[in-house]
């Protein structure tokens, strides 16, 4: 939990994001996945200054169970002087323990974003689904908390002025925005009526575009004409060079060609960044076997 530091911005961590986003599909299949096509809502998380502090927290952590399809597990909350939002002891059950930092008293309104990513910890941990190293581990505790439809509570608890800032989570409010994006472009739900942060509307509308370019790469017929160009330049030098050792490989852009006879282009789907592979051969049709994403292609 960040506040009164500098907030980093940008999207530093987006290539372990995309991991976590398919990682998510192969661990939980296309089917599971759409279970979450609803996110949770406000009025579910809502935390008045008149409501009783620690019923409140046993009502929103319940909210989270709920929303994960959790088996109904006792969430003992309590708060604590720390560095840290928050943190989950990571036990078998049926009861978990969960610590929040003391300046939640005061701000419950963040209450809702904090229990998300302790909750999710426990779903991933059923699930036996991580990442090695701390950091990695947590940027995906996070894009899963996000996708699955927890992670605009953590969007929203970021703001910042020219005096004071707060942000929870290890994403950068850009890629919190990019990952919501995604999810929004795959379940059409739109999540900006629920920001109460202006600093968080602003991070989703760049996420959303990031998230937009990438199904308009080749060899999607949505890529445009300089992308259209681009490619067709790339295959051409590959055609040229078929069985040669020293054929090029194309500049960035995300495809690849492959093999001779006959020839093909992978790329990451746009929606669950599972590589595809397809032949070269002109218009095409495929479908990612991964988030079943049907994609028109030139290829």
């Amino acid at each position: 939990m960040g506040t009164g530091s500098e907030v980093v911005h940008g999207y530093p961590h987006i290539e372990t994001v995309r991991s976590a986003i398919t990682a998510l599909y192969r661990r939980l299949s296309y089917d599971t996945v759409s279970t979450f096509a609803t996110s949770v809502l406000p009025a579910e998380v809502a935390f008045a200054d008149m409501d009783d502090l620690h019923l409140g927290v046993q009502r929103v952590a319940r909210a989270m169970v709920q929303h994960l399809h959790l088996p109904e597990a006792r969430m003992i909350v309590s708060f604590r002087d720390m560095r840290h939002a928050a943190n989950v002891e990571l036990a078998a059950g049926p009861e978990y323990f969960i610590e929040l930092n003391s300046r939640f008293r005061t701000h419950r309104q963040d209450i809702g974003a904090a229990l998300a990513h302790e909750v999710m910890h426990i779903y991933l941990h059923r699930l036996d689904l991580s990442f090695p190293g701390t950091r990695d581990n947590e940027i995906l505790t996070d894009t899963a908390t996000t996708y699955l439809g927890a992670g605009w509570l953590l969007l929203d608890a970021y703001r910042e002025d020219s005096v004071t800032s707060q942000k929870l989570g290890y994403l950068t409010p850009e890629e919190f925005g990019y990952v919501l994006a995604k999810r929004a472009l795959a379940f059409g739900e739109d999540p900006s009526p629920w920001f109460t942060s202006p600093q968080a509307y602003t991070a989703y509308t760049k996420g959303l575009a990031l998230a937009r370019r990438d199904g308009e790469q080749p060899p999607l017929t949505a890529c445009g004409w300089a992308g259209r160009r681009r490619y067709a330049k790339d295959r051409r030098s590959v055609q040229d060079h078929r069985g040669s050792a020293a054929a090029p490989a194309p500049e960035g852009g995300g495809y690849a060609f492959e093999g001779q006879a006959p020839l093909r282009v992978t790329f990451p789907c746009p929606t669950c960044h599972q590589r595809i592979r397809v032949p070269v051969r002109g218009r095409v049709r495929a479908r990612c076997g991964l988030c079943r994403t049907v994609l028109d292609c030139d290829t």
